[in-house]
């Protein structure tokens, strides 16, 4: 008989919206992209209704980010570590946080 549960990885790669983050004046004031790559695995087992919808997870990580208003990208990842953390059960999370723009030559990201 075939096993009915396996660990699956998910990845939410490139979720790309405007908010408020950073510590430097106008990052305060002014909306500016960032990108999230999030992933994680969990156990899932066939016919089981508690399986975790891919779109709840970057919805809830998206809101975070919008109504937190992080100074740093640190305490942005720590804070959606523990938010997802608590509320699905996963495994094995790591977070990407991107600031495509923030600087002319470069993309600055930082992940946990």
């Amino acid at each position: 008989m075939l096993s009915s549960s396996k660990n699956m990885k998910v990845s939410i790669d490139s979720l790309t919206f405007k908010t408020i983050i950073g510590i430097l004046p106008f990052e305060r004031v002014t909306k500016q992209k960032v990108v999230l790559d999030i992933s994680f695995t969990y156990k899932f087992v066939k016919g089981q209704k508690d399986f975790i919808d891919y779109s709840h997870v970057a919805n809830m990580a998206k809101m975070i980010m919008k109504k937190e208003k992080f100074l740093l990208i640190e305490d942005a990842i720590i804070y959606l570590d523990r938010a997802l953390s608590s509320e699905f059960p996963i495994k094995k999370l790591k977070i990407k946080v991107t600031k495509p723009d923030i600087l002319k030559n470069c993309t600055v990201s930082v992940s946990g």
